[in-house]
């Protein structure tokens, strides 16, 4: 696992299936299935800078999987 990066562990990187990752705020204090707890910021980068955690788009809710890829 990656280091936390980016402002205490409240961003992501979210990889999509096309290979690309898009950045996502993470806000701790909503549930863990809770759509309303991520939010899509973007960019839409090639490689996610190392220093910080890096997600699977299986792991998010179907709803937030729709958002990465409206950027």
């Amino acid at each position: 696992m990656k280091g936390l990066g980016g402002k205490h562990g409240k961003y992501v990187y979210v990889r999509r299936r096309d290979g690309l990752y898009v950045k996502v705020r993470v806000l701790k204090s909503r549930e863990e299935k809770d759509p309303s707890r991520y939010i899509v910021v973007g960019p839409v980068v090639k490689n996610p800078p190392f220093t910080y955690k890096v997600l699977d788009e299986s792991d998010l809710p179907s709803e937030v999987r729709d958002q990465l890829y409206s950027l």
